[in-house]
């Protein structure tokens, strides 16, 4: 396993389109297994691959000490709306509020190449919708409605 470089607000990858994975290879494995420390290392919650730099469609999620690694996801369903504040490790010490839905469902594969469902509510919900986001080049900034006062100095956790 090795630390990734965070691609930051600016760098174009991160308003790129992500491409869908082909096949699950012992590259892949490696990316997924990289993409997990450096979100350790980061304090993050979520990790999407074009964050790292690389436009492939994998999202990694850990909350609650669940690592959950997507390939290729899509939303299959939501329900409700949530307006909560969030932040993102591409765009170190800043914070806004976004509305997201409260519950989604999302469909994937998983490292094996097996389609597996994650369904979330509350922040799972958040940290579905902003992981898949990134694969289509869009932050959380471009739905934000209010953005927080700077808390740059803040520790928290981030996405």
């Amino acid at each position: 396993m090795a630390l990734r470089t965070l691609r930051l607000m600016g760098d174009d990858i991160l308003r790129k389109t992500a491409k869908p994975v082909t096949e699950i290879t012992p590259k892949i494995l490696a990316l997924l297994d990289d993409m997990a420390e450096t979100m350790a290392e980061k304090n993050g919650v979520g990790l999407a691959a074009p964050q790292i730099g690389i436009l492939k469609r994998i999202v990694i999620i850990d909350l609650n000490d669940e690592l959950i690694e997507l390939i290729n996801p899509e939303i299959v369903e939501t329900e409700g709306t949530q307006e909560k504040s969030e932040g993102c490790l591409s765009l170190p010490g800043k914070s806004g509020l976004v509305v997201r839905p409260l519950w989604t469902k999302v469909r994937a594969l998983n490292r094996h190449g097996e389609e597996i469902f994650v369904e979330g509510e509350e922040y799972m919900s958040i940290a579905l919708n902003h992981e898949l986001d990134h694969l289509d080049g869009i932050l959380y900034i471009d739905k934000v409605i209010e953005m927080d006062p700077d808390d740059e100095d803040d520790e928290g956790d981030e996405e």
